[in-house]
């Protein structure tokens, strides 16, 4: 897959600091952890070569990248989002990344285009815009694994992975991680050149959904095209998947040796660092009339108390009804941007929520309410 650098959905789960002492020693102290992505998988094979498929290809990189890190860094702890041949849906990589509280989120993938066209080379993506039809059209290929999924359209409200129109949400995306992002694909790109002698195919940037959850720095690498040739050939052997390994790990190592600097300079001045706003005294207060974003967490066909431990300890739910059925949401802000970032921190525990449009107490279309947003904040 191609792409220059990725923006983030609601891609940015805040990692909360608490600042309390005893919890910043042990923040200190806790491991460094990536969580390591092989892309597809079970029943979607992802792009298919004439004798090999990318799900095998991404597999044996992703394994072997663990092994290296494992191997030689004592103090980094790798979690893989699978290891071997099983499908897992996309926002639930995602989820085990936030789960796993990762300080690095690698997504490894194969690229392919339509015959005749062989090209060669790896590039690595960031969440963003994609600022051509050609890196659009490889944010549609990865994101077409939604499909797979029986309630993608609930579960990713409605995105629809083969509409342009649907991408339009990832222009109100900030993503915190940007720059470490892209540094991090950078120096990816520097080691397939100089360790494995790829072609550079460049650090780009497109909406892909592996990615807009992510509450860390994020990347996705395209190992090569399976679609071509001499590609497929390298990339269906023992010595071509270690060395393109070797290289995701040698700048993973400078990543972390960068990071691990940056870490200790910033260590005695984080406990000064005054307490931030809590999350309600960070949303916008709503302007009258105006649209409001709110998160829905969950439905019942009967009210439910305010301390109902479906709530898992949210205060300050809302509801509505709708169709007979009590629908709970929480958060409300005017602002897109702030209510994606409250609903990455509570994805956890509410995985199935997504955000809702009100407008005069009015549901109103979400697609709507977004292109509104879009107009008001250009």
């Amino acid at each position: 897959m191609k792409f220059r650098k990725k923006q983030i959905w609601p891609c940015v789960f805040f990692l909360t600091l608490f600042l309390s002492t005893a919890f910043i020693e042990t923040a200190w102290s806790k491991d460094f952890v990536v969580v390591i992505d092989a892309g597809h998988g079970g029943k979607d094979p992802g792009a298919v070569g004439k004798s090999s498929k990318e799900k095998d290809i991404n597999l044996k990189v992703a394994l072997k990248l663990g092994n290296l890190i494992k191997k030689n860094c004592k103090d980094v702890k790798v979690v893989y989002t699978r290891e071997k041949d099983v499908f897992i849906a996309l926002n639930r990589r995602a989820e085990i990344a936030n789960n796993a509280k990762a300080d690095l989120f690698i997504s490894i993938h194969t690229n392919a285009v339509p015959k005749p066209r062989q090209p060669k080379g790896a590039s690595t993506w960031t969440l963003g815009l994609a600022r051509s039809e050609a890196n659009l059209d490889v944010a549609k290929r990865e994101n077409a694994v939604i499909l797979y999924e029986s309630d993608y359209k609930t579960r990713y409200a409605g995105f629809d992975p083969k509409s342009s129109e649907s991408y339009i949400i990832f222009e109100f995306m900030q993503d915190k991680y940007m720059s470490q992002s892209v540094h991090l694909a950078s120096l990816i790109q520097k080691h397939f050149k100089s360790t494995s002698k790829r072609v550079d195919q460049g650090v780009h940037q497109a909406e892909f959904l592996v990615l807009r959850a992510t509450a860390m720095p994020s990347v996705l690498v395209e190992l090569g095209f399976i679609s071509t040739i001499e590609e497929e050939r390298y990339l269906s052997t023992e010595q071509g998947t270690s060395s393109l390994a070797s290289s995701i790990y040698q700048a993973f190592m400078q990543y972390k040796k960068e990071h691990d600097a940056r870490f200790e300079e910033t260590k005695e001045g984080v406990k000064n660092t005054p307490p931030t706003k809590t999350e309600q005294q960070q949303i916008e207060k709503p302007k009258e009339g105006g649209t409001i974003f709110k998160i829905q967490i969950l439905t019942s066909s009967t009210a439910l108390n305010a301390n109902d431990k479906r709530f898992k300890g949210l205060k300050g739910v809302d509801n509505y009804k709708e169709g007979g059925i009590y629908k709970y949401t929480y958060g409300a802000s005017p602002d897109y941007n702030e209510i994606v970032r409250t609903k990455n921190k509570i994805a956890a525990d509410f995985k199935d929520a997504f955000i809702v449009a009100f407008k005069n107490n009015e549901k109103i279309n979400i697609s709507t309410a977004i292109q509104e947003f879009k107009k008001k904040n250009k």
